[in-house]
């Protein structure tokens, strides 16, 4: 896209016009600012390490929509309170959200986002047109009207551990409980709400124990529950984020903590890990996969709404996508369709090259995918384990 984009050419339809949204519906679309407007953008994901130059990309090449872009950064399960206070008051200064699946969830069950693929349909590419297949279940099941999916990644949980420290690797949940219990205050995992491993080891668990059933984590995860509480035996405590957890295991104080495929490249690309760190998945594993979406706090201007709406469609063109391939931190990265490692830039190539593993493609291809929680129960694991794991922390 160059900087003498029309308007009509970055919103993809005349502004303003009511249309037939793909379910039916009638879709208005939003109307574009008279004057350069400035952007406000929180991220509670981590997800500006993958889009930020994007984004960035996007105000320069649109001079006459985006006057400023203004990057805030806060942790996931203090931002719905933030927000809905500000909704209360109507005075909502954050303009976009960049979000995993915990904000997420919170935000759909407290009403907090815009629903954008059916109020402005018009302005966004249809998903079936735009994203891969298991993008594309990630939008429809937990991104549903609200959230725009703008990266994916098969995720995991996987584990990672120090070779040098671990000797025998635990092929199974009781091998991992029996090591964990042998070796007190060598494991440990992040909070799961703020935590991609961590969302993704508490989901997985079901699947990997042969729980009653794995989509109700209230009346059918009774091993899941317990089996985490015995866990919880061997873990002094459960750090707060996923960083936490990855600087432990550099430095020594860990042996084997929880990972994905992205958090398990980038940390060894950065130096935090060792680079001879290694990973396991247990018998019965089940991707969960992680996708991080952009949302619109309700309460936004219809005239920034319309910026932003653009802005999420440019998000989603191929080029934009290449370059979520990153330092492997979401591994892959991509959402959208057709974009391979071969159009990412030189450094990434570079660094999955050295730092990527060949096993997660046999895994990836090999181990079933499920789709997560919804968004409604997934605030509910979220709390019974902080009331009934988190809490009982020495």
């Amino acid at each position: 896209m160059t900087s003498n984009v029309t308007r009509r050419s970055v919103l993809g339809g005349l502004s303003g016009t009511a249309v037939l949204c793909a379910s039916g519906a009638l879709a208005q679309s939003a109307r574009l600012p008279s004057s350069p407007i400035s952007l406000n953008i929180i991220d509670v994901a981590g997800n500006l390490q993958l889009t930020q130059a994007a984004i960035e990309r996007f105000a320069r090449e649109n001079p006459k929509l985006v006057s400023r872009v203004t990057f805030n950064r806060a942790t996931s399960p203090e931002l719905p309170g933030k927000l809905k206070a500000q909704q209360q008051a109507n005075k909502v200064d954050i303009d976009l959200v960049l979000t995993g699946p915990g904000a997420m969830s919170d935000g759909i069950q407290q009403d907090l986002w815009v629903d954008v693929w059916t109020s402005f349909a018009a302005n966004l590419p249809k998903p079936e047109d735009t994203y891969h297949e298991q993008a594309l279940i990630m939008q429809k099941n937990f991104g549903q009207d609200k959230g725009v999916a703008v990266v994916y990644s098969p995720s995991g949980p996987l584990f990672e551990y120090a070779p040098d420290r671990v000797k025998t690797v635990p092929k199974t949940a009781a091998d991992l409980l029996a090591w964990v219990k042998a070796n007190p205050n060598r494991f440990t995992y992040a909070r799961p709400v703020n935590s991609g491993p961590g969302w993704t080891f508490l989901m997985g668990m079901p699947y990997i124990l042969g729980d009653k059933d794995p989509k109700d984590p209230i009346n059918g995860w009774d091993k899941t529950w317990n089996y985490l509480k015995e866990l919880g035996a061997g873990i002094d405590y459960y750090p707060a984020g996923t960083g936490a957890t990855m600087k432990e295991l550099g430095e020594g104080t860990r042996d084997m903590i929880v990972t994905t495929c992205g958090w398990d490249i980038n940390p060894r690309a950065l130096g935090i890990v060792p680079k001879e760190a290694e990973v396991f998945a247990l018998e019965g594993t089940h991707w969960i996969p992680d996708t991080q979406f952009m949302c619109i706090p309700k309460g936004v201007p219809e005239e920034k709404i319309s910026v932003v709406l653009a802005l999420m469609s440019f998000m989603l063109k191929p080029e934009q996508q290449a370059v979520t391939y990153d330092k492997g931190y979401f591994y892959p990265g991509p959402a959208v369709k057709g974009v391979t490692l071969a159009m990412a830039p030189q450094e990434s190539r570079d660094i999955l090259k050295e730092f990527g593993r060949p096993t997660y493609d046999d895994l990836i291809a090999k181990l079933p995918t499920e789709v997560p929680l919804t968004p409604e129960r997934l605030v509910a694991a979220f709390r019974r384990w902080d009331q009934e794991i988190g809490s009982k922390a020495k």
